[in-house]
Formats: structure tokens, sequence, C-alpha cells
């Protein structure tokens, strides 16, 4: 080996005690050819031969084994193989039991050939994310195709004082292996070495007709373990379509004695000191503003954008959060810490506050997870302000306006940070605003189209498009207007191909108004059109506004089994104006035709206005958002969705070209049709 000196990082020496413990004999003995192994390897697939899991806990520390053998007859495996990065965390140590190669019968030894390096994994800290984790970079020479290699290693997370939490409880869900391997031997095990009992809860595994079966709760007491294994064995699961089976292991307890628990942590926090005591500025200028919308605003906006957000990886394996007086003092803290902070300031005011546990990315599965603190990574702050409810995450930037008019975070479960309670569900949502009113006037005279949009957007539209006019360049954006609209108006199919730039001349786009109170951002794009109509093979003429936007693509090709879909889509309000100084075709199908759908979870209308010159639609979305469309009403809701884009979300005028022919034939045309 090339570098002898051992880090804390890693070491090179036999597995503890309650690791497997396989010889040399044993090892090549488990590799052996069958009628499994040869059939996915002529499929053209590598082969696992046994893989011996093993994931132990106690007081002290939580570490994983694995032992495993896999061929590298792919090049893809070979030289994932030859180099792989290991990342450990603080006072986590990788441990090398063997590496080997089985080749042509014998077993050799590659340790030798193996360089390790310790890398800082830190490539964030400019944008205030810390961390103490390591990479090590592991490369083996002289590994071959055709090669059987064996791996044999465990990581081990020892705790230190400030994984009081990790101490406490533990959190481990065990998922089911990918669906490319298979495996000749396969086998899993979780063992048990704390005082306390460990629930686990078996989800989403399937019977023989790919059924859910379900869950399946069972304890594992002191010196228990839980074991799995299989021959012969193919994860079977549809990736595209179901959840990979899972096993949830968790510390036994429930939501009450969790809040229990972790609510004395802040209550302490809190008071620390009065906000008069440690921010007598803020609290000036605080009591000087006279409005109680206002003095909202201003906390939120000062927590946001006056206090740095520093991620703390390791500061966040625990829950003790920064007292709010050195989280005003250094203008920095993590989410626990600025939360803390803007719920004493909300404190100060008399409005109230409650900081709450979430977990954005594994919402869906927090349901169907056991009880655990070690579920939730973020924190925020649900505020109670006249009659209703609002969440504000204290770590988010560039965000406006009045709390009613602030973004809104889409999230389904959390858990408040008080005494004796249980996990909340947030309730669905009607927006009282638009986050999108847009009005398009597009008027054509002399073949020549004069093309303008103004759009108002609200809430979260808001905040993303004054971030996005305000980071992006000019040029770029009025690219990016052209080119919808090289969609939107039908371009894309009679002038494919064609620089979209000189369709679109003098194009320019500029911001109306921007109300931070309102939390409201108007902008208008204007353009000229040489022959802005949209030309059929039969040489027929149309103008022609479809806003593809409107129609909700992935709520109408969602196709899951286990997952509901999320519904969580804007108010959207739209007037398309399409005038022309030719006849058109005022009896047109879709010219005129109209919808009104109320669905339990969204109400869209559409309404037209035909002249003989041109037409208008007017377009109203409504969705109930914040929620999971349970799957007995969710063909409904796709259906509904298919009717919207059944021409329901633009307009489109036929012209009656001038001539005694040209009008016989418009006239044989509507009375045949």
């Amino acid at each position: 080996m090339e570098n002898t000196i051992e880090s804390e990082n890693y070491k090179i020496q036999k597995p503890e005690n309650w690791a497997s413990i396989i010889t040399d004999n044993e090892l090549i003995e488990y590799i052996q050819e069958s009628d499994f192994a040869n059939k996915q390897i002529e499929e053209g697939r590598d082969f696992c031969f046994f893989l011996d899991k093993i994931y132990y806990t106690s007081d002290v520390e939580n570490s994983e084994y694995a032992c495993v053998a896999y061929t590298l007859n792919e090049p893809s495996n070979l030289e994932s193989a030859s180099v792989k990065d290991i990342i450990v965390e603080e006072n986590e140590t990788f441990i090398i039991h063997r590496i080997s190669v089985l080749r042509d019968g014998v077993l050799i030894d590659k340790i030798p050939d193996t360089k390790i390096k310790v890398l800082d994994n830190e490539n964030q800290s400019e944008g205030g994310v810390l961390n103490s984790t390591k990479k090590i970079n592991i490369t083996i020479k002289d590994l071959r195709l055709y090669d059987i290699l064996v791996t044999e290693d465990s990581r081990v997370k020892v705790f230190s004082d400030r994984d009081f939490l990790r101490k406490e409880y533990l959190k481990y869900v065990y998922v089911t292996p990918s669906t490319y391997w298979a495996y000749g031997n396969y086998k899993f095990s979780f063992i048990n070495d704390r005082k306390a009992p460990i629930a686990y809860k078996k989800t989403f595994y399937r019977d023989e007709n790919a059924n859910v079966l379900d869950p399946e709760i069972g304890i594992l007491k002191k010196g228990e373990r839980l074991v799995i294994e299989k021959e012969n064995y193919i994860n079977s699961f549809d990736v595209n379509r179901e959840i990979a089976p899972y096993i949830d292991f968790a510390t036994d307890s429930n939501w009450t004695d969790l809040s229990n628990y972790i609510s004395p942590l802040y209550e302490e926090i809190y008071s620390k000191s009065s906000l008069k005591e440690f921010a007598p500025k803020l609290a000036e200028k605080l009591d000087a503003i006279s409005d109680k919308d206002e003095q909202l605003q201003y906390a939120i906006d000062y927590v946001q954008n006056h206090i740095y957000y520093i991620f703390n990886a390791d500061e966040m394996n625990g829950h003790k959060p920064q007292e709010p007086s050195i989280t005003y003092e250094n203008k920095q803290g993590d989410c626990k810490a600025k939360s803390v902070l803007l719920k004493v300031v909300l404190d100060y005011l008399n409005i109230d506050s409650s900081v709450i546990l979430v977990n954005f990315n594994s919402d869906h599965y927090i349901k169907h997870y056991l009880p655990s603190l070690l579920t939730f990574n973020h924190v925020i702050v649900k505020i109670n302000y006249k009659d209703e409810t609002y969440f504000i995450d204290a770590t988010a930037r560039d965000e406006f306006g009045l709390i009613e008019n602030r973004g809104f975070i889409y999230f389904m479960h959390y858990l408040e940070v008080k005494p004796n309670q249980q996990l909340q569900i947030k309730k669905p949502y009607r927006f009282s605003y638009y986050g999108i009113n847009e009005k398009v006037d597009f008027n054509t005279q002399n073949n020549k189209g004069q093309l303008k949009l103004t759009t108002t957007y609200k809430g979260n539209r808001a905040n993303y498009m004054r971030k996005y006019f305000k980071n992006t360049n000019k040029r770029e954006i009025i690219d990016s207007w052209n080119n919808f609209l090289f969609y939107t108006l039908n371009y894309s199919s009679d002038r494919n191909g064609t620089d979209i730039r000189t369709i679109f001349n003098d194009a320019a786009i500029e911001i109306v108004s921007d109300d931070k109170k309102l939390n409201e951002f108007t902008i208008q794009y204007s353009a000229a059109i040489e022959n802005p109509y949209f030309t059929d093979p039969q040489n027929n003429r149309f103008l022609m506004y479809f806003d593809r936007n409107v129609v909700k693509n992935n709520a109408r090709d969602f196709i899951h089994a286990d997952i509901p879909f999320w519904h969580n889509f804007d108010n959207e309000k739209y007037e398309i104006n399409l005038h022309t100084d030719q006849t058109i075709d005022t009896q047109e199908k879709f010219t005129v035709q109209e919808s009104t759908i109320n669905n339990p979870y969204f109400d869209f209308t559409s309404r037209k206005k035909v002249t003989k010159n041109g037409a208008s639609i007017f377009v109203d979305f409504k969705p109930l958002v914040n929620l999971e469309i349970p799957a007995e009403d969710f063909e409904k809701f796709r259906t509904d969705h298919h009717i919207i884009a059944d021409s329901n979300f633009g307009i489109g005028i036929d012209i009656i070209e001038d001539g005694f022919l040209n009008k016989l034939k418009f006239n044989l045309k509507k009375h045949f049709r």
C-alpha cells in the first residue's frame, strides 16, 4: 500500500466482533458459478455473488458493515470500482477489512495496490455551508475486466457531546437494493445493542401480484436483530412507478413524548434574555412603526435579510439552537438560530408564533415513517395572525410583501415545538390572489402585427421574477420571451429553423412597477412581427395564441402507483385579445368553444368574445393546493386537465380570404363539416 500512515478518518483492521467473520476459503466457496449467475451474465449484466450487510447501533456508536463480491464484466463498473470516494462525517471512521480480487480461481490481496487520500469535502463555505466531512479517495491499481472484486469494510460513527440526539434516538432507513443487480446470496442484518427498544416498520413490500402489503411493525430489544436473507435474488419493483420497499428503524417512541423532549430545549433559549436587552436598536425601530402589518413585515425582512444564513452540518445533527442574542450580535446563524430569533422578535410584538420542524425533501414519506425527531432536517416559523396561519422560512432571501402576500411554502407534515404535540398536517389552501395575471393584445394590419403582453406576478411568482430580472442579462430575458412566443403563436409549425430574433422585431421588455408591500411585480413585453399569421400546408391563414403554460402536463402525464399527485399550482388569469383587418370565421368551433370545469381540486373557466374581425378569451384558473390528490379522484382530475388541453387554454381565429372562390370554399366547408 502506497501510504502506510493511517489517518483518524480511515483504518485498516479486522472487523468488530458483531460483524461477520469470513475466511478466504469461505470467500472462494461463496463465489461459485450457477445457472442463475450465468443467466444474468449472459444478459450483459454484472452479477453480485453475495452481499452481507449489517447495521449495528449502540448507545455510543452507529456502524455499518458490508462484505460484497461482484463481477467486473462491464467497463463502467470496472471504472467505478477502480476509483471511488467515501464521505465520512466528524467522528466517523471508514475501516477497510479486505480488498481482494478473484482472478483465474486465485484470491489476490489488493490492499498493497490501494492508494488512499483524505481530502476536505468542502466547496461551499462561501455560500455559508460549513461541514467537517472528509472525502476518502480510494484508488485500486490493476483491476481487470472479468475480475471478481471482493471488498469488506465498515464505517463507524462514534457519538460526540453534540450528537446528544443521536445518542438518545436512532433513525435509520434501510432501502432494498437497486434493480440492476442480481444477487446469488443477499443478507441484511440490523443489530440493536441499545438499552432502548428499536421499532421497525416494513413498508411498500409487495405480494407476488405486486400489490402493496400492509406495513409490518415490530420491536427489537437490546441484543436482538432483524435478518433478511435471500438466494438468487433480484429486486423487482417498478423503478418508474413504485417506491422501493424499505424498512424504517427508529427508537420506539411517540410524537407526544418527542415533542416533550425537544420543547424544553427551545423554551430555555427563548427565555435567556429579552429583545430590548440584546437588540435595543431593533426594538426601537419596531416601536417606531405604528402599523402592525408593517411591524410584522419589518421583523421578517430583518431576520431573513440582515442575519446571514450559515448551514453548519455538524450543528444540524443536534437540536440545541443558538441563543438569539448571539445570533443578533454575530448577524449569522443556521435555520434553528434564525427561526428562534424571529420568534423572539414576534414575541416582543405580541404576535403568536411557534417554531416547527419540517423535512421538505421527504415530506411525502413522513406519514409512513415511525415517529422520530431525526426525520426532520429543517426549522421554520409558524405565525398565527388575524385569524390566518402563515409559515415563514427565516433562511429565505429576496422575499417581499406584507405577510399575506409573501411566498407560499408547499409542504404537508410538521411537528410544532411545544409540549404534548402530535404530527400535524398543513391544511389545503386557496390563494386569495392570482400568481400570474396577464393581458395579451395582438393587433394585425396590412400583414404586420403588434404584440403587447402586460403581466403582473404576485407571491412566489413575484419573488422569482424579481430575482430573475435582477440577475439575468436583458438580451437573454428577451430571447426567453421570444422563444416562448415562437411556440405560443404556432410559428414553430410553419417557420421552424428561422432565427427567432428576425421574427420578433424591436422586441423589448421592461419593468412597469414593483410594489414591495403587495409583492406585485409587473412587466410589459412588446414586439413587431412581419407576417404575423400562421399558414398551414393548404395556405390557410390563422392568428393563434395558445399559452402552453396553462396546460399542466405533469398532471396529465402523471403515473405512479405509490405516490399521489402533489397539487401545487398557482391561481392564474389571462385575457388574450386577437384583432385583424381581415374577415374571420366567427363560427369556427375552436374560436367559439368555451369551457367550465368545477373539479373538487380546481375551477377553470374560459369565456370567449367574438367579433367579425377578432376574438378574445378570458381564462380563469383557481386550484385548491398544498394537498395530495387521492387515487380515487385522480382520473377525473386528469380528464379535466385533458379538457383544458383540448384548445381551451388559448384562442385561434381563421382568416377568410378575399375573393369569390375563397368565400365559396369557406361556405362549403362550413356546410359540410
